[in-house]
């Protein structure tokens, strides 16, 4: 599972503080007309939905009563429009009580 496939969520498990991460694995290039980016953003939505409408924990119960943290992984470090949106998502995330990282592999 990656990035491209916006209705599955790629990797859960639950971390060592107990949070539950929900991983996304981006191994696509950057592209000038941003197809990547509303993809991310779309898989972004997709796991936020999936916690938001109870589905996670019907699909995960460990997932119940657990903080949530989102987690990207790029194989492809972001360009300066990317980062720009992660910081927005990372301040709209820990407003409404998540975590978010992002990091390269």
């Amino acid at each position: 599972m990656a990035v491209h496939e916006v209705n599955l969520i790629d990797i859960i498990g639950i971390n060592q503080e107990g949070t539950v991460v929900m991983t996304i694995s981006d191994h696509l290039e950057w592209d000038d007309q941003n197809e990547h980016l509303l993809l991310l953003q779309d898989k972004i939505n997709f796991y936020l939905g999936a916690v938001e409408s109870g589905e996670l924990v019907k699909k995960y119960p460990d997932a119940e009563g657990r903080n949530i943290k989102l987690e990207i992984f790029f194989k492809y470090a972001p360009h300066q429009q990317a980062v720009s949106f992660l910081e927005q998502a990372e301040a709209f995330l820990k407003k409404a009580g998540y975590g978010f990282s992002y990091n390269l592999v």
